[in-house]
């Protein structure tokens, strides 16, 4: 057993030393307050942005609503057309349309009177009060340029404010 070779013993640590307890002990703080405000301005930034987003398009999947209604307008349109070979004279009543904001309904949906006698603008304008909550705060028309000699249509959508598009639609 003289072969072995001894074992180092640790050294006690002297006191002018720092051990590895004092250097983390040294190193744990809280964050400043500047940094903490940073974190909540940008956090709040991310989410006023997502808010955002989130409401366009939520709003925008409320266009189905509206899609729909002036889908069974534009066949009501087309049966009148046929009966009648004009445009003329149709009303908000032949086509189905309630021109007041309800509680069960986004929108309020007008002819808005015969472009000429074959063309028809079938319109969901949305309501601000009145209607389904919640309401918006920007008011718009979404609506259906219909050519019943034809069959054709094209949808469109504009703010009523300023007349700019909305939701990627053509003005």
């Amino acid at each position: 057993m003289k072969n072995k070779t001894p074992i180092p013993q640790p050294r006690s640590p002297s006191k002018s030393s720092t051990t590895f307890k004092n250097i983390v002990s040294e190193k744990e703080h809280g964050f400043t307050l500047i940094e903490l405000i940073v974190v909540i301005i940008i956090v709040g930034i991310l989410a006023a942005v997502g808010i955002s987003q989130y409401s366009a398009t939520v709003e925008k999947s409320r266009l189905a609503e509206a899609k729909i209604r002036i889908g069974a307008m534009r066949k009501l349109a087309q049966e009148y057309y046929l009966n009648n070979g004009t445009m003329t004279g149709v009303t908000d009543a032949d086509l189905g349309a309630d021109n007041t904001c309800t509680s069960n309904s986004f929108y309020r949906y007008t002819t808005a009177g015969v472009v000429a006698p074959t063309d028809l603008n079938m319109y969901a304008i949305r309501c601000t009060s009145g209607g389904k909550t919640p309401n918006v705060s920007r008011q718009y028309q979404f609506f259906m340029n219909f050519y019943p000699s034809t069959g054709g249509s094209l949808w469109r959508c504009t703010y009523i404010d300023d007349g700019s598009s909305c939701f990627g639609y053509p003005i």
